[in-house]
């Protein structure tokens, strides 16, 4: 089966995707209105934002969002329930990175402001997303760690602080709300073929290119590839996973 061909399984579902407006977000967006999601698109980029929200048509609204804010949640989750109804699925996508260097070289303010849009962004996602899923009477939350949430690697110390939180936020959310029926996993992907690789430069596209090819997979992951493990995760595929780590590394943490 193409991954075009629809089976409905986000059917009569409301999904909020942070970092909607490009890479996995949007290969995530995509496919969920392909399967049947009402998708609220949620970033800080107008001009992506909009041209996704035109291309999938009525099924989808952009919302300009800060994730580190409580209060541009909170616009968010009102406006997603006036649009489409209680929210069903959060997708918590959104994240920067930061300059690479050693731990004693990374300004404090560098380090505080990964902290907080991918740490703090996600708790504020999940506190925020809660009393709308416990109207919709069950939900779904996936959490986009990475990899640098399950290994360390040189010089990324504010990046794999943050990613690591996001990890353990997940297990430990996954037991506080499955009881009212919503699910709590984290998506860890490698190395994907997205817009970051060309904001760090060519020099380290290229070696991160190079290292894909001695994973057991050989290659960079595709966009696509990650949203279909974030589908499975917010559809009722996954009903019975939660506090679950799903790599989707190429087999990297296989050794």
């Amino acid at each position: 089966m193409g991954r075009e061909t629809s089976i409905g399984r986000l059917a009569n579902k409301v999904a909020v995707i942070t970092g909607a407006a490009s890479g996995i977000g949007r290969a995530t967006a995509r496919l969920f209105v392909v399967e049947g999601a009402r998708v609220v698109l949620a970033d800080l980029q107008w001009e992506p934002s909009e041209v996704l929200a035109a291309e999938l048509g009525a099924n989808a609204l952009f919302l300009e969002h800060d994730v580190s804010s409580t209060d541009s949640w909170r616009n968010v989750i009102d406006e997603a329930e006036h649009a489409f109804g209680p929210v069903s699925v959060l997708v918590n996508n959104a994240g920067i990175i930061c300059p690479e260097r050693p731990i004693d070289q990374i300004a404090e303010a560098e380090y505080r402001a990964v902290i907080e849009v991918n740490q703090i962004g996600v708790f504020l996602g999940m506190k925020s997303v809660i009393p709308s899923m416990r109207r919709a009477g069950r939900g779904a939350i996936v959490n986009l760690s990475l990899i640098l949430g399950l290994v360390g690697a040189p010089n990324l110390t504010a990046y794999a602080a943050s990613k690591f939180a996001v990890a353990g936020m997940t297990k430990t959310a996954a037991m506080d709300l499955g009881k009212e029926h919503i699910r709590v996993n984290a998506i860890h992907p490698g190395i994907v073929r997205t817009p970051l690789l060309d904001v760090a430069g060519a020099e380290r596209r290229a070696q991160c290119e190079a290292f894909a090819t001695m994973l057991p997979l050989g290659r960079l992951a595709e966009p696509e590839e990650v949203a279909a493990a974030v589908l499975f995760m917010a559809s009722d595929d996954a009903s019975h996973c939660t506090g679950v780590s799903l790599a989707v590394d190429a087999g990297w943490t296989a050794a």
